[in-house]
């Protein structure tokens, strides 16, 4: 009984007003405190977390799945552009290839139609030359059978003198006859 009363006796000595209050003394305050709370905090709020955590992972697995899928598209994407810039370098390269065996077709095309026109232009001087030669020598001929005759006809004329000119017109005529009654 003497701890009873003690007990109350003791107990008349507090002050209603202390009783409530902060208790500034950290050992004793805290470790409880923290118990206290963290024991309510776990009993009531285990199934609040554990709902947020789990709409957090799931938001997190959603997000990552979304990465991922346009991760895979990104890479699809760009294997479609390496592919499609391989055929665009394939094709580059063609159209050079091409490019160069067309041109090398046009200098050889060309080249062949510079000789072939050379060609032509040396066979027109050649016949020009030869077209030039041969009338100049039908005008040497002309003036050379011109001044032939007129030289004969000027030989003749003086040579030739009545008596002459007589005798050769019966010779020719007899020439003539000759030839007619042969041919009979």
């Amino acid at each position: 009984m003497n701890s009873e009363t003690y007990w109350i006796i003791s107990s008349n000595n507090w002050d209603l007003a202390e009783s409530f209050g902060f208790n500034t003394n950290i050992l004793e305050t805290n470790l409880i405190n923290l118990a206290v709370v963290i024991g309510v905090l776990v009993y009531f709020g285990k199934g609040v977390c554990a709902t947020i955590l789990n709409n957090r992972k799931e938001t997190i697995l959603s997000t990552i799945r979304d990465a991922e899928e346009r991760y895979q598209e990104a890479i699809d994407k760009l294997n479609q552009a390496r592919t499609q810039l391989e055929q665009a370098k394939a094709k580059a390269e063609e159209i050079r290839v091409n490019g160069i065996l067309q041109m090398e077709r046009e200098k050889q095309e060309l080249i062949k139609a510079a000789d072939e026109d050379s060609k032509r232009l040396e066979e027109a001087k050649n016949l020009t030359i030869r077209f030039a030669e041969q009338k100049a020598i039908v005008q040497i001929r002309q003036q050379i059978s011109r001044l032939t005759v007129k030289r004969a006809l000027e030989i003749i004329n003086s040579r030739l003198n009545l008596d002459l000119h007589a005798r050769m017109i019966d010779y020719h005529i007899g020439l003539f006859k000759a030839m007619k009654t042969s041919a009979e």
